[in-house]
């Protein structure tokens, strides 16, 4: 049976891993967070100091994976599940710089290729439907203004302690827009085949029913 592989893209703080999680748990699909993989390297990367000249030849030692326990996806390093720990505005910029070294990118290529050909999935990311699944069966690109994106991981950080403040947060999610939009490898921009779903103003339930609205359009009901 052919599966079913839906592609969402677009910058930070768009929604993707929320909405695209909300999704595949109502349609029974396999939610897989690619820029959680990146991150994850990013950490190993950050924790033993590698200059990024020497990133390529650790990677071997890195050990990433995702495994799906009870419905959700945990990110581990090795037998350490570090989902928590790859959140934090450090290493999302770390994941933004080092998600630019070819290296990395062939490293975790593969991983992502195999989780779709055996699975349905719902796949979020920065080059999802431009080069990791260019065949998909949906595409989507997701965005949403610098300015309500920056909010949107305010009011998601301010629940934890040494929050950065607003501003800080939106110097952050410009920088990284730029580096990702303009770096030499898979740069983040929309498929020519994408829908382009602008969630400016939409809070995660209307996001969430405007993009199984269109999954279930271009995949007549959703069945394989």
């Amino acid at each position: 049976m052919k599966t079913i592989n839906v592609a969402i893209d677009g910058p930070a703080g768009a929604g993707k891993s929320s909405i695209a999680k909300a999704v595949s748990a109502e349609l029974g699909y396999i939610y897989v967070d690619t820029g959680a993989l990146y991150r994850a390297v990013a950490l190993f990367v950050t924790e033993n100091n590698i200059p990024d000249e020497d990133i390529a030849e650790s990677l071997g030692k890195a050990e990433v994976s995702l495994k799906f326990i009870g419905g959700a996806q945990r990110v581990f390093l090795g037998d350490r599940d570090v989902s928590d720990l790859i959140r934090t505005p450090e290493i999302s910029m770390a994941a933004s710089r080092t998600s630019s070294i070819p290296a990395v990118r062939a490293y975790l290529f593969e991983t992502q290729q195999k989780i779709a050909r055996e699975n349905n999935v719902i796949m979020d990311g920065r080059d999802i439907g431009t080069v990791v699944l260019p065949n998909a069966d949906v595409k989507i690109f997701l965005t949403a203004s610098a300015e309500e994106r920056a909010m949107r991981r305010y009011k998601e950080l301010s629940e934890k302690p040494g929050c950065p403040c607003y501003e800080e947060i939106l110097s952050d999610i410009i920088e990284r827009d730029h580096n990702d939009m303009n770096r030499k490898t898979a740069p983040l921009k929309q498929a020519e085949d994408a829908v382009l779903v602008d969630t400016t103003g939409m809070n995660l339930e209307e996001s969430s029913a405007v993009i199984k609205k269109i999954i279930l359009e271009k995949t007549n009901g959703g069945e394989a």
